[in-house]
């Protein structure tokens, strides 16, 4: 908690600089997320995976444009990172 607490504070001191950083990080990691899902078919599965990845990068979007709390935005960015790379993973192995 010692790691989250303290970067939770360097980006509410830093929150503009930060929300400029994580449109284009989440943004790229999630369309390589799709990329990666669309590479090996379009089957439902594949969809359902596409989906998520999708919905999840457009909500972190929306609560940056909605200006939610720092911590709200910044616990979403957490999960898009975390189900992005879980799906590029998932892709690159299983499928």
């Amino acid at each position: 908690m010692i790691l989250y607490d303290k970067s939770l504070e360097s980006f509410q001191k830093n929150y503009i600089g930060y929300v400029a950083l994580i449109v284009i990080g989440q943004s790229c990691l999630g369309s390589a997320a799709a990329m990666y899902t669309l590479k090996n078919g379009t089957s439902i599965l594949q969809m359902i995976q596409l989906g998520i990845v999708v919905g999840i990068c457009m909500m972190v979007n929306v609560a940056i444009l909605a200006q939610l709390t720092p911590k709200t935005v910044y616990n979403m960015t957490i999960l898009s990172v975390i189900v992005s790379a879980l799906t590029i993973i998932l892709n690159l192995l299983v499928f």
